[in-house]
């Protein structure tokens, strides 16, 4: 088992490309404590609100962003890998003080994903994280089934 297992919310039009194998680096604005082999489990948001699948994490680049420079030498690393335009990128990334880049290998979506009210049958608290959280240890129980 991985140290973290992760969850992630993810617009639709990102986790499709992360299915399909287009998106290969996933961006955030917030550090995590991600190493290499974690694993991340997408949760699709609005208006899909579904658990669909997982990745395999294949590195992590955190960095603090201090002037505008940084902000192009990151966009020059994922500009190919993320699946985003540059002018969402920048927007994205206005004001921000951490440039996180999670690359991804192994999508993987489930023949069946869980809608948010099954999501709910199964862990009762549960509740969609606005950008992620990290699973408690009962809940990952609840959701073997899905991740191994």
């Amino acid at each position: 088992m991985p140290a973290n297992i992760l969850l992630l919310s993810i617009k639709p039009e990102y986790a499709s490309k992360i299915f399909s194998g287009q998106k290969t680096v996933e961006l955030r604005r917030v550090r995590t404590r991600l190493t290499i082999d974690d694993i991340v489990l997408v949760y699709v948001s609005s208006p899909t609100k579904a658990l669909m699948g997982l990745f395999e994490v294949e590195d992590v680049i955190q960095k603090k962003i201090e002037l505008q420079t940084d902000i192009d030498t990151y966009w020059h690393l994922v500009n190919e890998k993320a699946c985003i335009t540059s002018k969402d990128f920048y927007k994205y990334y206005q004001g921000a003080s951490f440039f996180v880049g999670i690359y991804l290998r192994n999508p993987k979506q489930f023949e069946v994903s869980i809608n948010l009210e099954n999501l709910r049958k199964r862990i009762p608290e549960f509740t969609p994280p606005q950008s992620y959280r990290y699973l408690k240890e009962q809940e990952i129980e609840k959701l073997k089934s899905f991740i191994s």
